[in-house]
């Protein structure tokens, strides 16, 4: 048997453990494990779970970062037939209450000790308040009223502990980021991510030899996606357990990966400093940028490290994992300039305020139809009525342009439009001239009220150390850049820290409270 479209993950992880069991599954700056060994871990973990009473359906709440762990975690519960819960780290008591009630989750598994916190003592401490918590395992360090992981993962592997499961079984539960409104419960089957998945893997031209690093959390669909990727072809996960500006270089440097994955945000700095250099980048044959705009000097920088590849875009959402993304025989103005094509048996099309279909070349509201996009929102009839048409295409909140050869532009969001005094205008062209700008690290322009006009802008910065700019200075720039004066903002506020996603997407909806 090989990997096709009708298989599930753990069917996958017995193909490569009988194919290529030598092969490396994870490799970490401290060490590597082969797919033979991944198989064996998993299995005893399913047994585990399964003494604990985890079956089919079950859900499982998932707080761990990058880790050997979360990649044998995801295999044995979905050996085991139940559906993984994915928490990001930076969560506390407050998300995860209201994650794990609003999945019921049966069990959580958590980090004994991260920093100056104790996630699993956390969720310990609100299981009167999650009825359908009944187990609570900790990672490392193990805490009161908790079951160890470590003895959970030594379990005697039993066949019978595998269960039977289809491609249209659920496997998966993501939460949509908040940046605009309340988190979403997303459930995902087998078939949508994992063949959305495996079209990519075949469209980037990845072998078996590949070494994929995310630095996204595999928390976030993104890191999910380059999981899945990297599970679909039998190839490395090559992982860092949360990216540290610190370390980012010898991480590069030892793990050695053919493709990254990651928002502009991480690779800014060392563009702006001039500390990356191409011998660095000597097997890489791909960079990902996405989950934010990616300002076109940011990527044609990155293109000029990567003698043997180049850069891509990629544009996706919880709701259907990677909807578009750019190919490296693109031409090289469409890499940069554009989020790429659609995946493939993905369709897209634009729409007007009156739900009319726009040509190509005109900005309209991003709608797509394809096998990866879900079924609904868990739990929430009305979200779900109001995100699909009636026709069947998903309401994606964005706002783009489809370009010649049916490239996606991203050009906003339609939550994130500014009325002022009636003129309508989407800030993105605005903060793309600004974040050139040395002395702004990140930036988002946000509507603040006003009493005539009804909204006005405010231009929110997260200054370069050591560097200021003034209103008037952005002003200045914006005249010069030949910018519509409706659209500059009328009011700069400087934060000590920029609020955002673990993939690094500014929370509008929280800087908007920071700042009023």
């Amino acid at each position: 048997m090989k990997i096709n479209q009708n298989q599930t993950l753990f069917q996958w992880l017995e193909i490569h453990e009988r194919d290529n069991p030598e092969n490396v599954a994870i490799q970490t700056v401290d060490g590597s494990i082969s797919y033979g060994e991944l198989a064996a871990k998993v299995r005893r973990l399913a047994s585990g779970l399964a003494k604990i009473g985890i079956g089919k359906g079950d859900v499982v709440g998932v707080q761990l970062p990058n880790c050997p762990e979360f990649l044998i975690t995801i295999l044995a519960v979905a050996a085991r037939g139940a559906i993984f819960q994915t928490l990001h780290m930076p969560y506390r008591s407050a998300e995860l209450l209201q994650l794990l009630g609003h999945s019921k989750a049966k069990a959580a598994i958590a980090l004994g000790a991260f920093k100056d916190v104790s996630p699993a003592s956390e969720i310990t401490s609100m299981t009167s308040d999650l009825p359908s918590l009944q187990t609570v395992i900790s990672v490392g360090t193990v805490v009161e009223n908790t079951q160890s992981f470590e003895e959970l993962a030594a379990a005697t592997a039993k066949r019978e502990s595998i269960v039977e499961t289809s491609t249209n079984d659920k496997y998966l539960l993501l939460y949509t980021s908040g940046t605009t409104a309340s988190p979403k419960g997303v459930p995902h089957r087998y078939a949508g991510f994992l063949n959305n998945a495996l079209d990519a893997a075949a469209e980037f031209e990845f072998d078996d030899q590949e070494r994929i690093l995310s630095l996204a959390p595999f928390s976030h669909l993104y890191g999910l996606f380059c999981l899945h990727m990297a599970l679909a072809r039998g190839c490395t996960n090559a992982i860092v357990q949360a990216f540290d500006p610190g370390t980012f270089v010898s991480d590069i440097t030892t793990l050695v990966p053919t493709a990254v994955y990651s928002a502009p945000a991480h690779f800014a700095p060392f563009i702006a400093n001039g500390s990356l250099t191409s011998d660095m980048f000597s097997s890489t044959k791909l960079v990902c940028l996405s989950g934010s705009t990616v300002p076109p000097s940011l990527a044609k920088a990155i293109d000029k490290l990567l003698d043997s590849g180049g850069v891509i875009q990629l544009w996706g959402m919880s709701e259907l994992q990677a909807g578009t993304y750019g190919r490296l025989s693109d031409p090289i103005d469409r890499r940069i300039g554009s989020a790429g094509r659609a995946s493939p048996g993905t369709e897209l099309r634009l729409v007007d305020e009156l739900g009319q279909e726009q040509p190509a070349g005109n900005e309209g509201a991003l709608e797509i139809r394809g096998p990866s996009v879900f079924d609904g929102y868990l739990d929430n009839a009305l979200e779900t009525d109001a995100a699909f048409t009636n026709d069947g295409w998903f309401r994606t909140g964005d706002l783009a342009e489809i370009l010649p050869g049916g490239y996606l532009r991203l050009t906003g969001r339609t939550k994130e439009i500014i009325n002022r005094g009636g003129v309508k205008f989407n800030p993105v062209d605005v903060e793309a001239i600004l974040i050139d700008h040395p002395a702004i690290e990140l930036c988002a322009i946000i509507p603040i009220p006003d009493p005539i006009l009804g909204e006005r802008g405010c231009l929110c910065i997260l200054a370069t150390p050591g560097q200021s700019i003034s209103l008037d200075d952005v002003k200045a720039l914006l005249r010069e850049k030949g910018i519509a004066k409706y659209k500059w903002p009328e009011r700069l506020e400087t934060v000590a820290a920029m609020p955002l996603t673990p993939t690094r997407k500014i929370m509008r909806a929280k800087l908007a409270s920071i700042i009023t």
